[in-house]
């Protein structure tokens, strides 16, 4: 079964990159990678810009619409995510609450729809 991890968290909960826990946290970030691709379940995944690197757009009425920046007002924006071929439920929320930021974030698992190839 295919999940995936979508990753958000609040950007000023976020350690600042060049600090000591930014620094470990990017460790962990890597250590957490490297077991899940060794794990044989990871399929993909990538860390995104930050929000504000974000272009949203809408069609409304026939007019394309851009906004920049993410289209949702939250505090906590989409970081990155996971792509996940694992058993079943169970096996990715093993893999979710490992997740260097879940103390402060959130990590959403959505089943994938696989379509098959035509």
């Amino acid at each position: 079964m295919q999940y995936a991890l979508l990753i958000y968290a609040d950007p000023t909960d976020m350690p600042a990159p060049d600090s000591p826990e930014g620094q470990a946290e990017h460790a962990s970030w890597m250590e957490y990678t490297q077991a899940l691709a060794e794990s044989g379940a990871m399929r993909g995944g990538e860390a995104l810009h930050p929000a504000p690197a974000a272009t949203s757009v809408r069609v409304r009425g026939g007019e394309t619409l851009t906004t920049d920046g993410p289209f949702a007002e939250t505090k906590e924006v989409l970081t990155g995510f996971y792509l996940l071929d694992v058993p079943d439920l169970d096996a990715a929320l093993d893999w979710a609450g490992r997740i260097p930021s879940v103390g402060y974030g959130t990590v959403e698992l959505r089943p994938t729809v696989v379509f098959d190839r035509v």
